[in-house]
């Protein structure tokens, strides 16, 4: 361990020194299949031509001025941005705590503006919307709020998927302005809602006049099969944050709004020193631009399918398998017991996965790997997960 770092991560014994598309190489020349993508975030794999020929343009150009100047290359991934999602205005960070902080102060706005002093935003069991205070509060565990009490107050926990849960909460507490919710839970699980929740909070919010605002980090830049999540469905939230892949692993975060919402924000009520500078701007705008040229939302689900299906095949009948579920390349491997040691397991056979919620591998490869990379990742975690269950 590395003495001038603070101890805050359980680093795997890696360091990579190179990637390229959905491989990556270790400082000792071991080669990995990426199926991980730095946790949702470099969607178009490592080294991608048109996101590194971005970022070396620009940085040899124009690294950041300030906000208090205009940014051509943020008002041009704002119209990008704002076109892909059909949303109305951006607001630019640098991660997506930065994104979720954006919107929980526009819920709170909206109330004050409602008259509402103690404007409350209803949040779910098993979410995860970041690690600040007040993004950390809206968390729905206990495990990453534990020792930094006391929480932000103003949020209303229920159960994801729960419709009467939620329905109970708009009869018995008037305080609420709006609610926060992910499309899919990633960290709580690779968590899929019923068909029919999302379309029903989109009318209970407008029936109540709540804001909806969906947390799409994970769940964003196509990889679900659709450009965001949301668009699976015939609706459109009022709030969207996007981050993880949006830069391909250079920082920004980006709150979207639509209607009264992306007109709450005046000169003051926000702002950041960093986030929508030049260099993060024209990264992202080479993101959106390859994922839009290249349909890869389509890919996502051609590839996850191929993947979920492979599964399937593999592990059927296998005792210890719970489910596989996912949608696009956003899938979970649920099992019937605590299987944290797979991911030292796997990385040992070149293989990048991840565990959460205890007993879900969680698998987001990137949209660019192809089809036999695809069986190659089969083939390894089903064998990694026999072999795990035989003998655990």
């Amino acid at each position: 361990m590395n003495h001038s770092l603070m101890n805050t991560y359980k680093r795997l014994p890696v360091t990579f020194a190179r990637g390229q598309g959905a491989l990556l190489w270790d400082t000792r020349g071991k080669e990995y299949l990426d199926a991980l993508s730095g946790i949702a975030v470099s969607n178009l794999g490592h080294a991608h031509p048109a996101v590194t020929s971005a970022i070396c343009e620009q940085a040899g150009r124009l690294i950041h001025t300030s906000n208090i100047y205009g940014i051509a290359a943020q008002e041009a991934l704002g119209d990008a941005l704002t076109a892909l999602a059909g949303m109305d205005r951006a607001f630019f960070g640098n991660s997506g705590a930065e994104a979720n902080e954006a919107a929980i102060k526009l819920a709170r706005l909206y109330g004050h503006k409602k008259g509402i002093k103690s404007a409350s935003i209803v949040v779910m069991e098993n979410s995860f919307h970041g690690r600040t205070l007040a993004t950390l509060s809206a968390t729905g565990n206990r495990k990453v709020q534990a020792g930094f009490e006391p929480l932000v107050q103003g949020f209303v926990r229920v159960p994801y998927g729960d419709l009467a849960a939620l329905r109970a909460v708009a009869e018995h507490q008037p305080d609420v302005v709006a609610v926060m919710l992910e499309p899919i839970q990633g960290e709580g699980g690779i968590n899929i809602p019923p068909a029919d929740f999302l379309p029903s909070v989109r009318e209970l919010c407008d029936s109540k006049g709540w804001l909806m605002m969906l947390d799409e980090i994970q769940t964003g830049m196509a990889r679900t099969g659709k450009p965001f999540a949301f668009q699976h469905y015939a609706f459109k939230p009022d709030v969207m944050t996007v981050a993880k892949a949006l830069g391909n692993g250079v920082p920004i975060g980006a709150c979207l709004a639509r209607g009264e919402a992306a007109e709450l924000f005046g000169p003051g009520n926000h702002g950041s020193t960093f986030g929508g500078n030049p260099l993060a701007c024209t990264a992202a705008l080479a993101v959106c631009s390859t994922i839009t040229q290249h349909h890869l939302w389509d890919t996502a689900a051609a590839l996850g399918t191929q993947i979920m299906d492979g599964l399937r095949a593999a592990l059927a009948g296998v005792a210890g398998v719970i489910e596989i579920r996912g949608q696009g390349l956003m899938i979970g491997v649920q099992l019937d017991r605590p299987c944290t040691d797979l991911v030292r397991s796997a990385l040992d056979e070149g293989l990048l996965i991840n565990v959460t919620a205890d007993s879900v591998v969680r698998l987001l490869p990137p949209l660019v790997m192809d089809a036999p990379q695809a069986e190659q990742l089969v083939s390894k975690l089903s064998a990694l997960v026999r072999g795990f269950l035989a003998t655990s």
